[in-house]
């Protein structure tokens, strides 16, 4: 309950039945916005995966994944997925995806150690995107590349949820890019969640690079897996760590930056090497998808995943994520939701 927020003087900008219709609508106009933007091509994903194969997204690593024994496989353990960052990976592989394209799926998940609040539910639902580059666009300026057009997939979702429902659009014509040393520079008084309001409530759309490596301070911004995201490579130009992050949107009706994707260059061989050791995880270097990726089956790439129903959430103006999606809440949550006039799917 500590977690909730009622947002001031809340009203939905329309109702139960023109919400269905704006997720459907978002969903349908986002998606194809953003596969011709990245030059992707749809997939069928997963919902489990085989345990043990180091195939499933840790996450920051203490998440517990939902399993479950499969009866005609002589009880062999399935994991229900986290998302899908390295099976995307193995995906281009199979299907030999040329240099520039990639592929994208709606990603189901359940992560029940999430701690629920306006923002956060166990069903977690995203885009998970993913694309072939060269060793030459493994760098910052390629990334940002692809944040800005990512945006500006946002941008016409935005406008053209205006033109259908009237709610005026308001995020900026441009994403502000800093990295999450200089965000410590700017605000050393303050915890990474109070800098990301912070900054993007001054710029209204940020990308914060540089997510899992150590800062000055000795702290990191916040975890992610040493296995996909290459957060340990120093960029030349800014001589700075990091080639990920996090596009965060601000959030006026629950005054909060809102994390809409975490995306990035994913690991080579090297910085796989870097970072397992860094996190003391060398004992994956024997599992299914580490091998792939030393052995050399597996193409560089860069990829993450978009928030589905956050998308909807931010452009519909809502003020809580179960109003877009059905999922289980405590009952409490549920009911106060209810007396300030937050319906609760």
């Amino acid at each position: 309950m500590s977690k909730l927020t009622i947002p001031q003087n809340y009203t939905a900008l329309i109702d139960a039945n023109q919400t269905e219709q704006g997720i459907k609508y978002i969903k349908d106009f986002f998606q194809q916005a953003l596969s011709s933007a990245l030059r992707l091509h749809r997939v069928t994903a997963p919902l489990f995966v085989l345990s043990g194969q180091g195939i499933n997204d840790d996450l920051s690593g203490i998440e517990r994944p939902v399993s479950f024994p499969i009866k005609d496989m002589g009880d062999a353990k399935a994991e229900i997925v986290h998302s899908l960052a390295k099976w995307k990976r193995m995906t281009l592989a199979e299907y030999d995806i040329a240099n520039g394209y990639g592929i994208y799926t709606d990603m189901n998940a359940i992560r029940a150690d999430e701690e629920m609040d306006n923002l956060h539910s166990m069903y977690v639902d995203q885009w998970d995107w993913e694309a072939v580059i060269e060793e030459s666009t493994r760098n910052l300026d390629y990334l940002k590349q692809i944040v800005k057009r990512i945006y500006h997939c946002l941008l016409q979702t935005e406008y053209m949820v205006y033109e259908r429902f009237n709610i005026k659009p308001i995020l900026p014509p441009n994403i502000h890019f800093i990295h999450s040393e200089e965000l410590l520079a700017m605000y050393p008084d303050k915890d990474p969640k109070e800098r990301e309001n912070l900054i993007t409530k001054k710029y209204g759309a940020v990308f914060i690079i540089g997510i899992g490596g150590k800062l000055s301070d000795g702290t990191i911004h916040d975890s992610r897996a040493a296995d996909y995201d290459d957060w340990s490579t120093t960029d030349p130009q800014s001589g700075l760590p990091g080639l990920n992050g996090d596009i965060l949107l601000w959030y006026e009706p629950l005054q909060t930056s809102l994390e809409l994707s975490s995306m990035g260059i994913r690991v080579d061989v090297p910085a796989l090497y870097r970072q397992l050791e860094l996190c003391g995880q060398q004992q994956k270097l024997s599992l299914y998808f580490h091998k792939r990726l030393i052995n050399g089956e597996l193409p560089l790439s860069i990829g993450g995943g978009i928030g589905q129903s956050r998308l909807c959430m931010f452009v519909l103006r809502k003020g809580h994520i179960g109003e877009i999606q059905a999922s289980i809440w405590p009952e409490d949550m549920r009911q106060e939701c209810k007396e300030h006039g937050i319906e609760l799917i």
